[in-house]
């Protein structure tokens, strides 16, 4: 059976690879050089436009040219790329049915940037996709854009006539191919600037995990040489090297009808040094971006910019300096994961960081930045706390600041919000992008796990302020943490535990944490006493926690099992050292012995692990080299073998190295793991 263009995303990977490769050109020797400090790996996905929960778009492998570009769901969000060498065309990016394809001879990613390396013709095209991460930058870090980048040069000494191509299909603005989309044109500030936007937008409602609203933008300065169309997608394809400059009546139309796409075209004239780049943005710009309690609120760019024309244009102006900032930046997170835990380590975080940051987005409420966060994949929540919680690692390592921002409207709604109960809530609202609450308190309880979660990280964020709240989720723990009931927790896909073992441990830690807490608030008393209770309970949960053999169990009353204790990680990350060392030297020794070989299982119970929490045991186990790169070996392996092609799970098989849920999901914010106890002891 034909597979249909919009399907490829979902049936490429290795055998993708090789329907596109049998028409490839042998490949030139030469190759781009990447960044010096870049570790090479083979990504299970590679991200491209990364930016926020609905500018998400990935590549179901590690091709170019032959695979469509997708949302990270594994919906078509199709991309093309064109280049005519010499009057030849060639294809560069995605599926649109060329017969002739560049041979892609190099990828690096890097925690920024994906950058192909691909020959042709005599020319090799070096095509880059950044998302920025602007730590410590709020005006930046609320921009939700991204660039594309591209460069020739000639490979044989001689000169080519080059033209570059590139488009975005109208799939981009809307999860519903039957959806109308209108289209437009115009140039402001030096800027060509090509958009969609969903004729009947349904605000702050989703399709498929997409933004039913908003417009997206596909921008690049005017310069000699440019030309552009917007049109049916074989039509404007079909004039690369010159486009008319001319935007098709027909509209509004269903996105399935003659497929529109924005197209831009860029000639480059005679080639033969290296070109100055080409470069493009994309983004997905919605007003407002989410509603909390009802009340819609503005994206936080709107707080800097009359228009998200304005801001587009400044992202342009801004390229050069934000490339060179993206450099940086990633040079110093693999320098830092280099000595952390070697070049497999510096690897992980590579392909970690945009995914994090990227299940988040910057709003403004009463005059002050929030931040939100999407649970992504799973549950679709909103700012769900233990999804913040193994997430939590990246941003303490890069911007406490920004941790700070997503806890906030956390501790309102249970201030101020109408939140009926003693414990922390576990999310803002069942649905992104509305955090309409549960005033009724009808939700996904996990008591001891979000009250437990939310002290932790207020002080690893350094969080001021709030002291009453989160001195309530204490009290709560110290009355229920030692041994928890019949309850929910993180893991609620392995079902309610009573007498957990590692969530008791957690709640222990919470209560030191608080102690941590009072004493930069001043409580001297409240310091003393809720550090008193941690260490008089960590000493009843070894006893109760130890089977006959000395192994931790599970549950304290299900001798013979085992399970990891990741929450120890919070333990190390806030310096409280309740945990005994000789404890966490008996289990790291007992997690090798138990070791498949795509990493120790979560319990006893199932192969299958969770990669954050994988980390989350290799940084509480940094003191144990062996065990620590055993945890970031396996997660590696896992990540650059397995035949899953999509952005980085968390939930996998250990023996057979399949995803067994969840894709996307910020939580791998928790490879940074080592790198956040760097952090933290500077």
């Amino acid at each position: 059976m034909p597979i249909d263009r919009r399907d490829l995303f979902r049936f490429s990977g290795a055998a993708g690879l090789t329907m596109a490769a049998s028409s490839l050109l042998p490949a030139a020797a030469a190759q781009a050089s990447p960044a010096s400090s870049a570790v090479k790996f083979r990504p299970p996905a590679t991200p491209l436009a990364v930016r926020s929960p609905y500018l998400s778009t990935w590549l179901a492998g590690d091709y170019l040219a032959g695979e469509w570009a997708g949302f990270w769901t594994g919906r078509t969000t199709a991309m093309t790329g064109i280049a005519r060498i010499d009057g030849v065309a060639y294809l560069f990016i995605g599926q649109p049915g060329l017969s002739r394809a560049m041979t892609q001879t190099d990828l690096t990613v890097t925690p920024t940037q994906s950058r192909f390396v691909l020959h042709g013709g005599g020319i090799e095209l070096t095509v880059t996709f950044m998302s920025p991460i602007e730590p410590g930058d709020l005006r930046r870090q609320s921009m939700p854009l991204s660039y594309i980048s591209m460069g020739a040069r000639s490979l044989d000494g001689k000169s080519h006539h080059v033209s570059l191509y590139v488009d975005i299909s109208a799939e981009w603005a809307h999860g519903d191919s039957n959806a109308m989309v209108g289209w437009d044109s115009a140039a402001a500030s030096g800027v060509r600037m090509l958009s969609f936007t969903p004729s009947s937008p349904g605000v702050l409602a989703e399709n498929g995990d997409m933004a039913s609203w908003g417009t997206v933008t596909w921008s690049t300065p005017e310069r000699a040489g440019l030309t552009w169309q917007i049109g049916q997608d074989t039509v404007v394809r079909g004039a690369a090297g010159q486009l008319a400059g001319t935007s098709d009546t027909a509209q509004p139309r269903r996105i399935s009808d003659r497929w529109p796409v924005l197209g831009l075209n860029l000639d480059l004239g005679a080639v033969r040094g290296p070109t100055q780049p080409f470069v493009v943005s994309v983004g997905h710009f919605r007003t407002p971006a989410v509603s909390y309690l009802g009340k819609p609120l503005s994206p936080l760019w709107m707080s800097y910019w009359p228009s998200w024309s304005a801001m587009v244009a400044e992202f342009h102006a801004d390229a050069s300096s934000a490339f060179a900032r993206s450099e940086r930046l990633d040079n110093k997170i693999t320098a830092d994961a280099r000595a952390a835990g070697g070049d497999k380590y510096a690897a992980l975080c590579a392909l970690a960081l945009r995914q994090a940051y990227g299940g988040t987005e910057l709003v403004v409420r009463d005059g002050k930045p929030w931040a939100f966060l999407k649970e992504i994949s799973s549950d679709g929540n909103v700012s769900t706390i233990d999804v913040l919680y193994p997430a939590m690692p990246v941003f303490a390592y890069l911007d406490p600041q920004y941790l700070r921002l997503l806890l906030e409207p956390v501790l309102d709604y249970a201030e101020t919000g109408g939140w009926p109960k003693t414990f922390a809530e576990h999310d803002l609202g069942s649905s992104y992008p509305n955090a309409s609450g549960h005033n009724d308190g009808n939700e996904e309880d996990m008591p001891v796990e979000e009250s437990a979660n939310m002290l932790i990280m207020a002080a690893a964020a350094g969080v001021t302020g709030h002291y009453a709240i989160l001195k309530q989720w204490a009290d709560y723990l110290v009355d229920n943490a030692l041994d928890p009931g019949y309850q929910n927790q993180t893991d609620d896909f392995t079902g309610f535990i009573a007498h957990s073992a590692n969530l008791a441990l957690k709640g222990i830690i919470a209560i030191g944490a608080m102690a941590k807490l009072a004493t930069a608030a001043g409580n001297t008393a409240d310091a003393t006493h809720y550090q008193g209770v941690a260490s008089d309970y960590i000493g009843q949960w070894r006893t109760k926690a130890t089977d006959t053999t000395g192994q931790l169990k599970l549950a304290y009353d299900m001798s013979g099992t085992w399970s990891l204790k990741y929450n120890g990680f919070a333990d190390a990350l806030l310096g409280l050292n309740l945990v005994p060392a000789a404890v966490t030297a008996e289990e790291g020794a007992f997690y090798l012995a138990n070791r498949n070989q795509f990493g120790t299982p979560l319990d006893l119970r199932h192969s299958y692990t969770k990669a954050d929490w994988a980390l989350w045991t290799a940084g509480w186990q940094h003191d144990h080299p062996a065990v620590r790169d055993a945890f970031i070996s396996d997660v590696y392996d896992f990540v650059t073998t397995s035949a899953s092609r999509v952005p980085f799970t968390d939930l996998y098989d250990t023996i057979s190295a399949r995803q067994s849920g969840f894709q996307a999901r910020p939580v791998v914010g928790g490879m940074f793991s080592l790198l956040a106890l760097r952090a933290g002891r500077h």
